[in-house]
């Protein structure tokens, strides 16, 4: 019976996985097909797509990649669902009470014909604060003895600082105006920030990847985490514009 085998490319399109975050899985030893051709082409069979998808769920629970790849071999696949299910329904339990509360207040509205200001922030406040709900909720206490690794912190002096934060300037003017992340501008931006990264992270390109792997996660704009407030949607313009088409 013939072995059903993926590239990269059809891997990426599959389970919407960019093609370079699948080799930096690769670089750092997280995530690797079985198969190599000659000349590295890499060939992913049933079970790469398998243990691929552990690692997706485990991130949709916020772990950071060093996590993921202590607790890979140490989760079954049912753990896993277990905790991403805890996950869902967290989030069911949010939205309905979410809903109940709009309904309240659109019949609050229609008895008084008006609203206080005070009375939408449960509304304005309230999911903001559930998204940043810590991931070790959703393990037991067995599971959570192997979540002892923090998220790597970086601080970095108030010139580099000041860069970082034109060049968000600069995405946020892309965004405004529909300007393409694979145009010129885009690749300029690209150049900056490769630039940055290399004086910010010191050469060590698995910090940066691990870094800006937490950024995507909305918690890490927070007041409170230390870091310059940064949209997903700036997130995205550099995956974008850093990635070669």
């Amino acid at each position: 019976m013939t072995t059903v085998q993926w590239t990269t490319g059809q891997v990426s399109s599959k389970l919407g996985i960019s093609v370079r975050t699948l080799r930096y899985y690769d670089s750092i030893k997280l995530f690797s097909p079985e198969s190599k051709q000659t000349g590295g082409k890499r060939l992913y069979s049933e079970e790469d797509l398998l243990r691929l998808e552990k690692i997706t769920l485990l991130k949709s629970l916020s772990l950071p990649l060093n996590d993921i790849q202590n607790l890979l071999d140490e989760l079954s696949i049912k753990q896993i669902l277990e905790a991403h299910q805890k996950h869902l329904r967290a989030q069911v339990a949010q939205l309905q009470e979410s809903l109940e509360h709009t309904t309240g207040l659109l019949n609050l509205y229609e008895m008084e014909g008006g609203l206080r200001w005070d009375t939408l922030l449960p509304l304005v406040k309230g999911p903001q604060k559930e998204e940043t709900k810590s991931w070790q909720s959703y393990f037991d206490e067995d599971e959570l003895k192997l979540l002892s690794t923090r998220l790597p912190k970086l601080e970095s002096n108030d010139e580099i600082t000041q860069q970082w934060i034109n060049v968000i300037v600069r995405i946020e003017r892309c965004l405004h105006d529909e300007i393409d992340p694979q145009s010129v501008e885009g690749a300029q931006i690209a150049r900056e920030i490769e630039r940055l990264s290399a004086v910010t992270f010191a050469g060590d390109k698995e910090l940066m990847e691990k870094f800006w792997d937490v950024r995507k996660n909305p918690a890490s704009s927070d007041p409170g985490s230390g870091l310059v407030p940064i949209r997903p949607e700036v997130i995205q313009f550099v995956e974008d514009c850093m990635t070669p088409l």
